[in-house]
């Protein structure tokens, strides 16, 4: 009988045992996945910041390149005006990175797609003014919207990089169980725009 209960004992502490040790554990765990996610989302937090200081530095010579434009006499005020409405548009959405969803992304994407195309057709429309292709302010303007361009894309690029380790992190188990715990969710990536890949270049004829 002693015996029997001395057993029933052991057992019972193995257990009380193995449920501390696995609950250590998983503290221990979930501290560590819980700070290596934050350092993630910080390295988003700052790619995204980065992608948006591209965007108004665009915005910014955008805007100066408008007010170039309406030196010119007689230029398109509808092209001017598709400019300006895309811009403002443009500058109307603000993302907070840690609570981004791929609806606001798209939204994002799609209004920045819009003034890439108007800014476009501003550029061709100037072919016909040769007053603003021999101007200096505005030749220089044009040269450091292209440089942008190419700098938006690496900023985006680096965004997505920034996004799969993350990702990664909180959508592979076991980090997925913990994540659903501490209220981490993925987040999505940047899709190309249509054309993105081609930087806003003009080439002017000058014979």
């Amino acid at each position: 009988m002693k015996k029997r209960v001395i057993a029933g004992l052991g057992c019972g502490a193995i257990t009380i045992i193995a449920v501390v040790v696995i609950g250590i554990i998983s503290v221990i765990y979930g501290i560590s996945f819980n700070n290596t996610t934050i350092e993630l989302n910080e390295n988003v937090s700052e790619a995204w910041g980065n992608v948006q200081t591209s965007y108004q530095r665009r915005n910014d010579l955008i805007g100066n390149l408008v007010n170039t434009v309406k030196g010119a006499a007689d230029f398109e005020r509808n092209t001017l005006t598709d400019v300006i409405e895309a811009r403002a548009k443009a500058t109307s959405i603000s993302i907070d990175p840690n609570n981004i969803t791929p609806e606001q992304l798209a939204q994002y994407n799609q209004v920045q797609g819009g003034l890439s195309g108007a800014l476009k057709s501003l550029l061709v429309t100037v072919e016909r003014y040769p007053e603003l292709k021999a101007n200096q302010n505005f030749l220089k303007l044009q040269d450091e919207l292209t440089s942008t361009e190419n700098t938006i894309q690496t900023a985006r690029t680096r965004y997505n990089e920034a996004i799969k380790p993350y990702n990664n992190q909180v959508k592979k188990f076991p980090g997925s169980v913990f994540a659903n715990i501490l209220g981490f969710e993925g987040k999505p990536y940047f899709d190309a725009e249509a054309g993105a890949e081609q930087p806003v270049d003009v080439e002017f004829d000058f014979e």
